[in-house]
């Protein structure tokens, strides 16, 4: 017979497990009712019910897909950004274009972006880190009134003391800088480099902590947009990152080929309400920027596209399958991680079935393991079907960029993934003025040549396990 204090920690014990699977199964319930995808469905459902004790504590910080925000937003018929969103479109309606029903990817990336595509724009298209950041550092410079700043990772090394500096002299000239950084993404700032920033005048936050208690069970949700803008004049946006090895300094890495974009004119209105929003979810407060804007002579055509969790609509997911379904071409996707849901392949498949020239351009160097692997799985459902694969041999590729046919290109923040599908906040820029198109068709042709055409044999001819690790971390993907 055990002892009384034995039989009791028995008890406790046992009476412990049943209470984890109870609540796993709750949470069964809840992943059923929730989760986006039936493979990420599927995912959680087996850990809940199996290894409850290891799940539970992973669904509350990675399960979630719907991102709660606060009354308020641009869409909300009602709250200071809405008015706001509603008088600048009045301010916009005088350079809106009026989209031909027959473009049907612009009018449905319109619609789910909820943001204009207007004329009298000057785009600059911003190839790697050198160039992006000389320009980024005389805007800087210019600016009078004020700084919005979100980037998704910052780095306390040189180009990150050198971001810092650029940003603490204005703030001590007089200008109000707003400096957005994602907590994740930024988890290694130092608070001394924060405390600098602060000391100066600069109003730092991140993107995460809200004052409400659920908010800080939302870690899976990650704002992975990069945007400057300086007075409401100028903004920038792309795939840069804050640190040296955004620069090719990183030895792990070697070069680093990436891409961002530099607009002027009535498009700057759109990226300005994006960091709005941002800003007011993290903060409750509205600053006070400028909304005029005027033409300028270049008068190319641009809308910003921002995407996340926070739409009813996987919205980035939508925007890339009708870009295949709707591509008559060509359809080039350069993205580090090619890791797509089934509706995205499917369409990939079919617009390469019918002839069209579908390229998706990928780092040959892993930054993370589990979606490098996860990419070998996608070959065989691919090749064959005539979608090419290229792999980066120069460095690594980070660039996120979108070429439909020769009359639209895209470049931004978003990747062909599930985060970027459903939990990253993105922001992409889209134009269909010719010059900008051919500029971005002439990059990425440079780029292919610097590239390895992947075979199937590259998975197939790999080892068993190698084979095995490849399918198993696609399974993770609707989880990463």
């Amino acid at each position: 017979m055990l002892a009384p204090d034995l039989e009791h920690n028995t008890w406790l014990g046992f009476a412990a497990v049943i209470a984890f699977y109870v609540v796993g199964l709750l949470h069964v319930l809840h992943a059923l009712m929730n989760v986006r995808t039936s493979q990420g469905t599927i995912a959680w459902v087996i850990s809940l019910l199996t290894i409850p004790f290891v799940a539970l504590p992973m669904y509350w910080l990675l399960g979630r897909t719907r991102f709660s925000r606060n009354i308020g937003g641009r869409r909300e018929k009602d709250g200071r950004l809405a008015k706001l969103a509603e008088k600048m479109h009045q301010r916009l309606r005088h350079c809106e274009v009026d989209i031909p029903e027959d473009d049907a990817f612009e009018r449905a990336a319109q619609e789910l972006g909820g943001l204009p595509f207007t004329r009298g724009n000057d785009l600059e298209l911003l190839i790697d880190g050198d160039v992006t950041f000389e320009r980024i550092f005389e805007t800087i410079r210019s600016a009078r009134r004020y700084l919005c700043v979100n980037f998704f990772i910052v780095k306390n090394d040189k180009l990150g003391t050198q971001f810092q500096e650029a940003l603490i002299e204005r703030a001590k000239a007089g200008v109000k800088v707003y400096f957005l950084f994602d907590e994740i993404g930024s988890h290694k700032l130092p608070r001394k480099y924060l405390k600098a920033m602060k000391d100066a005048g600069i109003e730092c936050c991140s993107f995460g902590i809200n004052r409400f208690w659920w908010s800080r069970l939302q870690l899976n949700f990650r704002n992975h947009r990069k945007i400057v803008v300086c007075d409401g004049t100028s903004a920038f946006i792309g795939g840069l990152n804050v640190g040296d090895e955004y620069l090719g300094r990183d030895q792990r890495f070697g070069g680093w080929r990436d891409t961002h974009m530099k607009m002027e004119g009535p498009v700057v209105q759109a990226v300005q309400m994006v960091f709005l929003e941002d800003w007011f979810w993290a903060t409750n407060q509205v600053p006070d920027l400028h909304w005029e804007t005027r033409a300028e002579a270049a008068d190319q055509i641009a809308a910003i596209i921002p995407t996340g969790p926070a739409d009813p609509l996987d919205s980035w997911q939508l925007i890339v399958a009708e870009a295949a379904n709707t591509s008559r071409k060509k359809l080039w996707i350069a993205t580090p991680y090619f890791v797509p849901d089934e509706g995205v392949l499917t369409a990939l498949q079919a617009a390469a079935i019918r002839g069209v020239d579908v390229r998706i351009l990928m780092p040959e160097r892993a930054d993370h393991l589990l979606v490098w692997l996860s990419a070998f799985s996608y070959y065989e459902q691919s090749i064959p079907f005539g979608v090419k694969l290229y792999c980066y041999q120069k460095g690594f590729l980070h660039q996120k960029v979108m070429l439909i046919d020769r009359r639209l290109a895209a470049v931004g923040t978003a990747n062909l993934d599930n985060r970027s599908f459903r939990l990253n906040f993105e922001i992409t820029g889209f134009s269909t003025d010719r010059k900008f198109v051919s500029e971005v068709e002439s990059m990425l042709v440079t780029d292919f040549t610097h590239s390895r055409k992947a075979e199937v044999e590259d998975i197939t001819g790999k080892p068993f396990l190698f084979r095995a690790a490849c399918r198993a971390a696609r399974l993770l993907a609707p989880v990463q």
